[in-house]
């Protein structure tokens, strides 16, 4: 094949399906199809190809980015009424790398405004639907990313993390997504980008239809940083320490686990001790059962020079007026808000959350004890599996039901350990299953092989609409 064919497939692909979904908020078909007809010329120049392997390891690999990312002469508003007009006039430091490495951009997709809610839906670009069925969510924030990926619209995309962006949308829409441990791929050029505290826990990450395609995109995205992540140790399952939990331990705040996604996990559990003889050890963490308590204590903490969280009502404002989330509220009622509910919601619950100091310094103190068990816990050798969701894909608008349900994903962040999330076929309802794989910081290489391995046993991303 050439590269223009795959481009042009892609291209066609994306045409033909959002309508349907709406993922993919701005495209860039005309300079992708120069950049393949280059890549063409390239080849037909015939240079060695283990040289051109090494400079360009995803040479022709069509990319989609989320459009919280800048892409230079794409918009870069995160779902913001009044960043409407934005274009990147440059590429983030991710988007940059995967270009120079040669892939191609195929345009920018959909996000929650302002990243900061688990449905893909803002008043500048409407609303993404689930290619397995069009009346569920996507997930957020990089919603539009697990949609385009998971209708066979791309191959690799760029998504970031900081409560489950990636891993949610990765679990609802049946594809890979792999958030890397804290502090080594770089967050510059998105928008809102994390400052303070909340710098250790944002992570910008690859999203891929295919296990094998996270590690070489991570090296990618990770440049000179990659050492770290220990990629190049070759991994033996057998010797891999696997525990298993099935729930946050019954929090009040959060959803049951659904039973589909407690069966799969069970089926990953039978397969993993037949297959390769290992024991997975059962563990109730009984911290977990405050996850998003402590998620949210720190997110909204001071760092360790003492500097304030960014309030949400802020980045709201963007540079702008300051927004008053109640005023909103009302404006919201009658039609009149620029802002979508989640957001609104969220700038008011962020004063409450503010009221009790001493209740959030005994939260904060919490996560740290609980970061130091599971660094013990897991140790060099040790993968935890857990539920990337309580319930599989809900129904558009019923998140704002249960809003903390993200917790499940949100308290590794706060963590900072490396999590893959991997399908695990389709449910009853014809819904992607998932779990997630975490590993103890810079153990990454670990997450990514049993993701390998279990696409192998549970056949990975399945087409929508092949059942």
């Amino acid at each position: 094949l050439t590269c223009i064919e795959v481009v042009e497939a892609y291209v066609e692909r994306i045409k033909e399906v959002n309508p349907l979904i709406n993922a993919v908020v701005k495209d860039r078909f005309e300079e992708a199809l120069q950049e393949a007809r280059q890549v063409d010329k390239l080849l037909s120049e015939g240079p060695d190809d283990d040289c051109l392997e090494e400079k360009f390891p995803l040479l022709g690999v069509p990319l989609t980015v989320k459009e919280a990312f800048s892409l230079y002469g794409m918009p870069n508003t995160s779902g913001l009424v009044n960043r409407r007009n934005v274009i990147a006039t440059s590429d983030a430091t991710v988007v940059s790398r995967l270009k120079q490495a040669g892939a191609i951009p195929l345009g920018v997709t959909n996000c929650s405004e302002l990243c900061m809610w688990y449905e893909s839906s803002n008043r500048v670009y409407g609303r993404t639907n689930n290619p397995y069925d069009l009346q569920r969510i996507v997930g957020g924030s990089s919603g539009g990313e697990g949609s385009v990926l998971a209708a066979a619209c791309s191959v690799i995309g760029v998504g970031s993390d900081i409560g489950g962006s990636i891993r949610m949308p990765a679990f609802f829409n049946g594809v890979f997504g792999h958030k890397p441990t804290t502090g080594v791929v770089p967050n510059d050029g998105q928008f809102p980008n994390a400052v303070g505290v909340r710098s250790s826990f944002l992570c910008t990450g690859p999203m891929c239809r295919y296990a094998e395609d996270l590690e070489p995109v991570l090296r990618v995205m990770a440049g000179p940083g990659v050492s770290k992540l220990k990629l190049n140790e070759k991994v033996s399952l057998e010797k891999i320490k696997f525990h298993c939990m099935d729930h946050d331990g019954g929090s009040i705040f959060v959803s049951p686990v659904d039973k589909e996604i407690l069966q799969a996990q069970k089926k990953v559990v039978e397969h993993l001790e037949s297959d390769l003889g290992v024991q997975v050890q059962r563990v109730a963490i009984h911290k977990m059962k405050y996850s998003f308590q402590i998620w949210s204590a720190m997110m909204s903490s001071k760092d360790s020079e003492g500097q304030e969280a960014q309030r949400f009502t802020d980045l709201l404002g963007d540079h702008g007026k300051p927004v008053w989330p109640l005023w909103e509220l009302m404006k919201w009622f009658v039609g009149m808000s620029s802002h979508t509910l989640p957001a609104i919601a969220l700038g008011l619950t962020e004063k409450v959350v503010n009221l009790n100091l001493s209740g959030k310094a005994k939260l904060v103190s919490m996560g740290k004890s609980l970061q130091e068990e599971m660094e013990a816990l897991l140790g060099p050798d040790g993968v935890l599996l857990y539920p990337s969701h309580p319930t599989i894909a809900p129904k558009h608008h019923s998140p704002i039901c249960m809003p903390f349900n993200f917790a499940y994903t949100a308290i590794f962040n706060v963590l900072g350990l490396p999590v893959t999330q991997c399908p695990l076929g389709l449910g009853s309802e014809g819904l992607p299953l998932g779990i997630q794989l975490v590993a103890a910081a810079y153990n990454d290489h670990l997450t990514l092989a049993v993701a390998r391995y279990l696409e192998k046993a549970f056949g990975g991303w399945v087409l929508p609409g092949k059942v």
